[in-house]
């Protein structure tokens, strides 16, 4: 890694808010029992976020995705596990809750920490791991403390086979529930290991029970794959009540004794209800699939856009709440920009077409069919809004007129072989670069339509950013190296190393040109200085690839996206 100007120290980006929320984990979201916070798995970051005034605070330390959280009862400890390469150790980590501090470090499972649970007083932790030996068994494990050793007895269900996927223990430790794939509940005596009840015996639950909640009362709240969240009471499980959320639950939490509760969905969805009008509101959605691109409207850094499969998202800064969905089912919008005077949401997908929306409503606007036969894969506008500049996956770059109620094409440019990744356009409109996965990027003379200049590198280029002088361009990709790149002719001026290990995939530059950020494969977002072509703070938090990042137009934070849907706020490192 470079280093910083000066002392050779690097700085730690400070992450200041995530939109994002891995359902995917079973049990994954929970409910502190100081009734205020509200924990779940981002990656490789346990979030803990305040109910009422929405602060985020967060975990660091796994070095892979969170597979599993769990609670102690009074609170003090939290606890988390993580997935890791197949023969690699998987860490568990003990959490300080009031201090926010790692305690302790518990390497022993290999490739995944399935679950985990503390006992009631604190005392201990227990942790499950390895893949499932497929045998389906239910057990109860009884502790022997002076041996130090556990020992488990197989619980007998008769004639019922079934496959357990969520359990619930009731208070007593009398009993407990099992959420079976068939689509019903167990209720399991402990001391006896027999199966007591079982229900709904009429019509079982859509694509089964994947997640439980006992209720103080003695009732049940159910969730299901299918995304039904039910109240049962009874021995049958007979329901009550039911409501619908979008995705199947994954983790039902009660905050406090109170009277709320918690639903979290595989669709990334965070729900929250009254037990009394058992009605889902939605206080929490993100995306559920990679983010391609993420732009900032000029001069505007409390809204950003994003885009991912099937739709394009607006987004208020300050709240980190959707303001806007623009939904296009089946297909993938890989690129979006905002024209200058803030009319128009441009937006490129993977079927070829070029769509314009309303950023106000999401309205359509107008469609450009067949833009480019292997999917428009870059777009870029004029800052007078009279053009847009389009790159495909054929590499072709095609400059489109646009009027009031027309969409012209002007030009075709064939230079590139591969597809096109990145497009900029400098103040002036009369000169723009493209960057190729074909290992070239051009400079275009854009009132002649001619290339003035290519640059040639042993490279897929990924992306490629005009400095604010508009005398160089800097760009990257695949060779992870960090390119200053002459615009009068084309020539190599400066060469640093970007990442150690992988692809740098987006980079953005500040107004003033002083500094620059990239992001890509190695999952880190660095801020660089400019003249000095080295790191002056890294930030750590995102777990899958990062796609895209923008700084905003204000210079107060910088937004990064990523493979694994999550999009991240980092605090802009003051001069001082």
């Amino acid at each position: 890694m470079a280093a910083a100007k000066g002392d050779g120290a690097v700085g730690e980006l400070e992450l200041q808010a995530a939109i994002g929320f891995n359902g995917h984990v079973p049990c994954g979201l929970i409910c502190h029992p100081d009734k205020e916070h509200i924990l779940y798995p981002l990656g490789c970051t346990v979030v803990i976020q305040h109910l009422d005034t929405q602060k985020q605070s967060f975990l660091h330390g796994h070095t892979n995705n969170v597979s599993c959280v769990a609670v102690s009862r009074d609170g003090t400890y939290v606890a988390s596990g993580q997935v890791t390469c197949i023969g690699f150790k998987a860490d568990i980590i003990l959490w300080d809750f009031p201090k926010q501090e790692l305690l302790a470090r518990l390497s022993l499972h290999e490739g995944k920490v399935e679950g985990l649970s503390f006992s009631p007083r604190g005392i201990y932790l227990v942790s499950l791991g390895g893949q499932d030996d497929g045998s389906f068994t239910i057990r109860v494990w009884e502790l022997d403390r002076a041996t130090k050793k556990i020992h488990p007895s197989e619980c007998y269900t008769g004639q019922l086979k079934r496959i357990a996927v969520c359990v619930q223990m009731t208070n007593d430790d009398d009993d407990f529930y099992l959420g079976t794939t068939s689509g019903d509940v167990l209720k399991v005596n402990t001391s006896s290991k027999v199966v007591t009840a079982c229900g709904p015996q009429k019509k079982k639950f859509s694509m089964g029970v994947t997640a439980l909640l006992l209720l103080k009362t003695g009732g049940l709240i159910v969730g299901t794959g299918e995304g039904t969240v039910a109240l049962c009471t009874g021995s049958d499980f007979q329901v009550k009540k039911r409501m619908r959320v979008e995705g199947g639950a994954t983790s039902l939490t009660c905050r406090g004794r109170g009277d709320q509760f918690f639903i979290g969905t595989n669709k990334c969805q965070m729900y929250c209800s009254a037990y009394a009008t058992f009605k889902e509101e939605l206080v929490a959605v993100c995306h559920t699939e990679a983010v391609n691109d993420i732009v900032f409207p000029a001069g505007h850094s409390d809204l950003f856009v994003t885009c991912s499969t099937n739709d394009i998202r607006v987004w208020y800064t300050p709240e980190r709440w959707e303001r806007l969905r623009i939904t296009v089912p089946n297909v993938t919008c890989q690129a979006v920009e905002v024209t200058r005077d803030g009319m128009v949401i441009l937006s490129a997908w993977n079927d070829g077409k070029i769509r314009a929306f309303v950023p106000a409503t999401g309205e359509p606007m107008y469609e450009i069919n067949n833009a480019h036969n292997l999917g428009v894969t870059a777009i870029a506008a004029t800052s007078d809004c009279k053009q847009i500049i389009s790159g495909g996956g054929d590499g072709q770059v095609r400059i489109w007129n646009i009027g009031e109620k027309t969409q012209k094409l002007r030009e075709v440019l064939k230079e590139h072989r591969g597809a096109v990744s990145c497009i900029k356009i400098n103040k002036n409109d009369k000169e723009g670069v493209t960057a190729s996965l074909d290992g070239t990027c051009v400079i275009w003379d854009l009132v002649r339509y001619v290339r003035k200049q290519m640059i040639l590198d042993n490279t897929l280029f990924k992306c490629v950013c005009y400095h604010p002088g508009e005398y160089q361009i800097i760009t990257s990709g695949t060779d992870r190296k960090i390119v200053y790149w002459e615009v009068l002719d084309g020539s190599a001026i400066r060469e640093v190393q970007g990442s150690l290990s992988s692809s740098i995939n987006g980079m953005d530059i500040t107004s003033d040109g002083a500094s620059f950020v990239t992001g890509g494969d190695d999952h880190l977002v660095k801020l660089w200085d400019y003249q000095e072509g080295a790191v002056t703070h890294v930030g750590v938090g995102h777990s899958g690839s990062i796609t895209r990042l923008k700084i905003c137009p204000a210079n107060k934070f910088i937004v990064s996206v990523s493979a694994d849907g999550a999009v991240l706020t980092w605090k802009y490192p003051s001069s001082g």
